[in-house]
């Protein structure tokens, strides 16, 4: 079995707060694995480290068969990964077309290849006919669009997806959703968090759930969702029943 992405005790403190908690991933190469877990469980964190923009307080982290934490190693997995991070991380002073001429350049991609693949990412992103406008122009939906669209770009064999369907229109995420389905068709394989559980229960095969830093399931789809739905075992490992029981107390009261 070839991993793609494998962890072993990582691990991420704050100031003392621990985000990151001694966690184990086994991410099989091919798969498509979704990374759950509640707001502030230290999904984007650990994205952050597996991609070696920052750093571990303890632990190990080989992607693609690289130490993320040796620094020629890390260098040669950056080159087959693409990345859509939290913060999206664009150049808002420049049009989608240069800021995506850029990131071709970086990876040491041909004028011809880079160009091809440019107007074929701007027309199936919908963002043709925005191309000339400047970043700081877009809506947080394009914004989204245009990092996935850099991500994707240097046809990468590890796709880092951190909520790349937030803020997106339905009709581009359906065709977002195909484009990563093609993507796994091929052998790549995608590191996804997302907290629209239909469209990670469509697309992944695997799953990950992480609650208060500490990784509480691994294990293929069908195999975690045993008979029931993906919501509701998902809530069953983060212990969501019982914050459920707390209601607003005045929503119960007659209308005057």
């Amino acid at each position: 079995m070839e991993l793609a992405i494998e962890t072993k005790g990582l691990t991420r403190l704050f100031d003392g707060f621990c985000a990151v908690d001694h966690i184990d991933l086994h991410v099989e190469t091919g798969t498509f694995y979704g990374f759950l877990g509640p707001n502030g469980a230290g999904k984007s964190t650990t994205i952050k480290m597996l991609t070696g923009l920052l750093a571990a307080t303890e632990g190990e982290a080989d992607v693609l068969g690289h130490n993320m934490f040796d620094i020629n190693e890390s260098l040669e997995a950056k080159r087959r990964i693409g990345v859509v991070p939290e913060d999206l991380a664009l150049f808002e002073n420049l049009t989608a077309r240069e800021h995506l001429t850029f990131i071709g350049r970086m990876y040491l991609l041909s004028a011809e290849t880079v160009r091809k693949r440019i107007d074929e990412l701007l027309e199936t992103l919908g963002l043709a006919d925005a191309e000339k406008k400047l970043t700081l122009e877009y809506s947080h939906g394009m914004k989204k669009k245009l990092a996935l669209a850099a991500a994707l770009l240097p046809n990468p064999d590890l796709l880092f997806l951190d909520e790349p369907f937030e803020g997106v229109d339905a009709v581009t995420s359906r065709n977002i959703r195909d484009m990563l389905t093609d993507y796994i068709g091929r052998g790549s394989t995608i590191f996804l968090t997302s907290h629209v559980l239909d469209v990670v229960e469509k697309l992944c095969t695997h799953v990950g759930i992480i609650a208060e830093g500490r990784l509480v399931e691994q294990a293929g789809l069908d195999e975690l969702r045993r008979g029931s739905s993906l919501e509701e075992r998902f809530l069953e490992k983060v212990g969501a029943d019982e914050a459920a029981t707390h209601k607003l107390s005045w929503l119960h009261e007659e209308m005057p």
